[in-house]
């Protein structure tokens, strides 16, 4: 009698090993995806922070007109809530021969979900806007 060999003269399970083999591989890779995505996207929400804060200190009116208190609370109405207290909001005022310039910076640390070695578990991200201040009355 013959021996019956599967189709294309493999063995059955050997498909299952190697996709066992590769599966934690691809979760790796996958987890890595997720934690970058996580954070460019804060660091997006980091960017916005910072322009939104820059738009408020530049406007001579904003504190009229406005629903903020001040830079900082402007700055941190782009994020949300659970964020919102992690940011931290530093405003500098300048002078130089052309006029009166803010400069708004926001910073975050960012942890990742994964906590492998070599991949780091906090990244600090920051974003520092700098631009004129409005005149208050035209010139």
């Amino acid at each position: 009698m013959r021996m019956r060999s599967s189709p294309g003269g493999r063995r059955p399970g050997s498909a299952v090993v190697e996709f066992a083999i590769v599966l934690p591989l691809m979760v790796l890779l996958f987890l890595l995806a997720v934690d970058y995505g996580r954070m460019f996207y804060y660091s997006q929400i980091v960017a916005n922070c910072a322009r939104n804060g820059a738009l408020y200190a530049c406007d001579p009116y904003a504190a009229v007109r406005q629903k903020y208190a001040d830079v900082d609370a402007a700055a941190r109405a782009d994020a949300p809530s659970p964020m919102n207290t992690d940011l931290t909001v530093t405003t500098t005022y300048a002078t130089d021969t052309y006029g009166d310039k803010v400069t708004v910076k926001v910073a975050y640390t960012f942890t990742s979900l994964t906590k492998f070695p070599g991949v780091p578990t906090n990244v600090n991200l920051s974003f520092a806007v700098q631009t004129r201040v409005a005149p208050a009355a035209p010139q």
